[in-house]
């Protein structure tokens, strides 16, 4: 799981928007990216401004969101 805070959601084109710390199993810096989601319901926990935990997949060669969890306050 890689951390990441969301910086804008699109519901409608099944796409979030976060800045991430790397993510090792794809081999990616930390940056500010754009990515599909494989489930749209995804989406409908977060909000811009949330901080996240994700995994992603780069499965001929597109990258797209598998799980994404919202951390639990304490």
């Amino acid at each position: 799981m890689t951390e990441a805070d969301v910086r804008k959601v699109e519901k409608d084109n099944k796409k979030i928007t976060v800045k991430h710390g790397a993510i090792k199993n794809l081999g990616m810096p930390p940056m500010r990216w754009c990515s599909n989601v494989n489930d749209a319901s995804m989406l409908d926990k977060v909000q811009a401004g949330d901080k996240v935990r994700f995994k992603a997949s780069g499965e001929g060669g597109k990258f797209t969101v598998t799980d994404l969890q919202r951390p639990s306050k304490k």
